[in-house]
């Protein structure tokens, strides 16, 4: 049985539009183009004529729907609460349902439909990487030199040696008086940032909770359903799902704002997660643990590195705003800086950049003057997609700084003054 939403389970919904145009000032791809097809409104209208039989599947209409970076902003200002981007994934669904995949979406299915073809990558990296790969300075990470058009000199970071599944166990076990929590790493911190990812794990234990982190874990779906390809964005959740059934958690932690965004609203049908337990921002997790307490009892350093904080488009639609920044000014290491259009979108999107590269990138720009001004030497985000969308920004503008996951500051502190800490 499909888990996801049809273009007809919208159908009183989409009635609720009133066109007032409120969405229109938050949408990254409409200030970009100025095109009424790319604003919630004019997709609604759409949709609607799609279901109606008066409108085709053609071109056009596939490209209008193309252009949404699924970020929520719209969602998140309509007056009416109107779902979008969950809106945008039944009529990409439909469009794929009627034409096929395209190659993107054949490209997705193919990588986060097999975790042993991700690991197989992953490990061929030594051999591959001169092949693939520049050096640029070091801490850019890596420039592509030979690839498909879509990433040819696009920022990338180096090629891990181990996935996140080698490089911690399955449980962990705590303190006995607190509960167990689950970790859901994401694509990206298991294969691209697994040391990211293994703060993700670790840092719950160190706060005395048991970690279940089940090894049979998939992608979240994400870009499956961003492709319009239901089959595999149900396949995956089914398997999510029955990954965290072997073991009876309080709470389920993400630390990737795609993952928290499609767990919490494009997993399940109707409302509510399908995983029987919250699943919470690690950032909102360690707030509502003390952390900053913690933090705030350190050492402060005597020269701070100067940090601003870039907002992820699926933790600033959910609310959660103020946990990572009250997080950052805790650390005894940091002084942070305020950056201007901070919760600009940074254009990346997932499938978006492959798909319209040239687009992602210019709506990424707007967010250069902002790093620039912020004269900060570290940008912190917690979405891997944004850290390599910011990396690719401040390497193109030489700017003298480097986007890095809040939980990599946070471990830093940490490890600092273990003593004192946790």
């Amino acid at each position: 049985m499909s888990q996801q939403k049809q273009l007809e389970d919208f159908q009183d919904t989409l009635a609720q539009c009133v066109l007032c145009g409120a969405c229109q000032a938050h949408c990254p791809v409409y200030r970009e183009t100025g095109r009424e097809g790319a604003v919630a409104r004019g997709k609604i209208v759409l949709a609607a004529s799609v279901l109606a039989g008066e409108v085709a599947l053609d071109d056009h209409l596939v490209k209008e729907f193309g252009l949404c970076l699924l970020c929520g902003s719209c969602a998140s200002k309509c007056p009416n609460r109107i779902p979008t981007d969950a809106i945008v994934g039944a009529l990409r669904h439909r469009i794929t349902k009627e034409q096929g995949l395209t190659s993107v979406g054949k490209t997705v299915a193919t990588l986060t439909g097999s975790k042993k073809l991700l690991k197989t990558l992953v490990r061929g990296a030594d051999l591959f990487s001169p092949l693939l790969f520049k050096k640029i300075p070091d801490t850019s990470g890596l420039m592509l030199r030979f690839s498909p058009e879509l990433l040819k000199n696009r920022s990338l970071p180096p090629l891990p040696d181990h996935t996140l599944f080698d490089r911690v166990p399955e449980y962990l076990e705590g303190q006995t008086d607190k509960p167990v929590v689950g970790i859901f790493a994401g694509c990206a911190l298991t294969y691209l940032y697994p040391h990211v990812g293994e703060i993700l794990v670790r840092l719950p234990h160190r706060l005395g909770f048991s970690v279940f982190f089940p090894k049979l874990q998939r992608c979240c779906g994400m870009p499956a359903f961003s492709s319009g390809n239901q089959s595999l964005t149900d396949t995956l959740v089914r398997d999510n799902i029955q990954a965290f059934a072997a073991k009876k958690t309080a709470v389920l932690l993400t630390g990737c704002a795609s993952c928290h965004g499609m767990l919490t609203s494009h997993s399940a049908t109707g409302s509510g997660n399908p995983f029987g337990v919250e699943l919470v921002d690690i950032h909102q997790f360690l707030v509502n643990n003390g952390l900053i307490e913690r933090l705030a009892a350190l050492p402060r350093a005597d020269t701070p590195i100067r940090v601003t904080y870039h907002d992820p488009c699926h933790l600033r639609t959910a609310g959660i705003i103020a946990a990572p920044r009250d997080l950052l000014k805790a650390l005894p290491q940091v002084e942070y800086v305020e950056m201007e259009d901070a919760g600009l979108c940074c254009g990346f999107g997932g499938t978006f950049t492959a798909n319209h590269p040239n687009l992602s990138r210019s709506i990424g720009d707007k967010k250069r003057q902002g790093l620039a001004d912020s004269g900060a030497a570290l940008v912190a985000s917690g979405c891997p997609g944004c850290l390599l969308q910011l990396q690719d920004i401040i390497n193109r503008a030489a700017l003298p700084m480097q986007a890095v996951h809040t939980l990599e500051l946070i471990n830093q502190a940490l490890d600092a003054c273990p003593g004192d800490a946790v």
